[in-house]
């Protein structure tokens, strides 16, 4: 019998991102950066805090943190989780 392991996935982050990442409380950044990123490297299908989105964002995956959720797209031939955009819970799913 063969073992399946997961591969650690690498992390991008969009240009969209890296805009929001400037205005938002550097304290969220540190959190998102040592606690998210680090989960989401070993496995980002499966968490408490995540969820596959359906309808208009099939294919998208949202990471809640907090208040905000971080969302994102899984690359497995490249072994990429692509961090895509950060937005407030009350208008991030418009």
């Amino acid at each position: 019998m063969k073992n399946i392991q997961l591969s650690n996935f690498q992390i991008a982050e969009t240009k969209t991102f890296e805009k929001v990442k400037k205005n938002i409380d550097s304290q969220l950044y540190t959190k998102i950066r040592n606690i998210v990123y680090p989960q989401l490297k070993l496995n980002p299908y499966f968490g408490t805090n995540i969820k596959k989105l359906k309808g208009d964002f099939e294919g998208y995956y949202r990471y809640r943190v907090g208040s905000y959720r971080l969302f994102y797209l899984i690359d497995n031939e490249k072994v990429i989780v692509v961090i895509v955009d950060l937005k407030h819970r009350q208008s991030a799913y418009e």
